[in-house]
This record gives structure tokens, sequence and C-alpha cells, in this order.
């Protein structure tokens, strides 16, 4: 599955996050990819994917120490696309709580990243996603495609709401693992996902597929 569109994308690689799977199912789907934390190329590039993986907190630090927050938000205050993936996603709420600690995130959305209850921790594996209706990152995917998932913690409310009858509300999408979670969010250039798209083999390729069509 190959969108040809040539898009520069850049992975940001601040030491968290599996960048060479990234870049992989990227350039499958016709993806210019670049894996770097250098400011001016992350900023020039047409579309920003963040991965994640690990604890909140470390993942946070890491972004810090790269200047991967300044980056993420100095994009997106100019309507630049990023992507967040796994902690990558957790890393845009507001704050993730771990082992009892709490850690500021990046707070582009309101939330707390919280461990699941669920009868068995880890989720991990493959499960479905009820997408909103008019979902652009979810185009052209059956209700029972299957993406892979690995996490312990999750967001598992929603809780910005958008007054301005004018402004877009934000798509939510959700899955269930002992409870429902967010499972992926569009925000205008915003979008993240708490699955692996990278790992999920025809459907998360048509998903990278769906953001690159946008940049």
């Amino acid at each position: 599955m190959t969108a040809g569109t040539g898009k520069k994308v850049v992975v940001f690689d601040y030491g968290f996050g599996n960048v060479r799977s990234a870049e992989r199912a990227l350039a499958r789907v016709g993806a210019e990819v670049e894996i770097t934390r250098d400011y001016e190329t992350a900023m020039n590039a047409d579309g920003l994917l963040v991965p994640g993986v690990g604890a909140f907190s470390a993942c946070m630090r890491g972004l810090k120490e790269a200047r991967g927050d300044w980056i993420v938000g100095r994009r997106l205050s100019g309507g630049r696309p990023v992507m967040g993936i796994c902690v990558g996603m957790q890393i845009l709420f507001e704050r993730g709580i771990e082992h009892g600690v709490e850690s500021e995130g990046l707070d582009e959305w309101p939330g707390t990243v919280e461990p699941l209850k669920a009868p068995v921790v880890p989720h991990m594996g493959w499960n479905t996603v009820d997408a909103p209706e008019g979902s652009e990152l979810f185009a052209g995917l059956d209700a029972d495609a299957r993406f892979y998932f690995v996490h312990s913690y999750a967001v598992r409310e929603w809780t910005l709401e958008v007054g301005n009858k004018n402004i877009r509300a934000p798509k939510v999408a959700w899955a269930t693992h002992g409870e429902p979670f967010v499972a992926a969010v569009e925000n205008g250039a915003l979008w993240a996902t708490q699955f692996h798209p990278e790992k999920s083999g025809d459907a998360g390729a048509q998903l990278l597929t769906n953001w690159i069509g946008t940049l």
C-alpha cells in the first residue's frame, strides 16, 4: 500500500520509541522519511511523528532535553501536522500518573494518563477500535479492523469540551480492555494513536496513508 505522496516526514528521535519501525512503515506508504532531532529539520517537515515507549515521565524528560516540547508547540501554533504514537500520544495530555507519581505532560489536551483497570495488564496484542463518524484517520477501514496495542496506562475519560459551534470538535476513537479508553484523537493539526500503526499491518498502513494524505 503506497500513497506515493513524497511528503517529508520527520520521526523525532529523542531516545524513546522504535524509530526504525516507524521509518519503515512511513516509507512503505510513500513518505520521504528522516529520523532526527534537528530543530530546523523537524520544524520544516510536512509532518512530525513523535513515537514513545516506556514511562511517561522518562519520555517527557527525554522530549524536553531534545527541545521536542518546543518543536511540537511551535508546529501546532502554526497549524503544522504532528502525530503521536503510544506514549507519544500519552504525553500530549495534561499529566500522567505512574506508581503514584504524577508527571506533567505537554497539556495539549486535558486529561490524565492512568493505570488501566483490567484483569490482565499490560494490554498487549490486537484489538478493534470504535472510530467516530466522519473520521479521516480511520477512513477506508472496516469496523472490525484490528490494531496492535502494548500499554498498561491510558486516558480513561475525555474531558475536552468545545463550546464554540464554529470550532470543530476533536474526533475521539475508543477501544476496550477491561474498560473503555481513548485509542486515538483527531484534533486539527494534532493526531495521535494509543496503538502502534507501524506494527498493525495493512490496517496500520492505511491509517498512516490517511495521515500523510492530509499533510
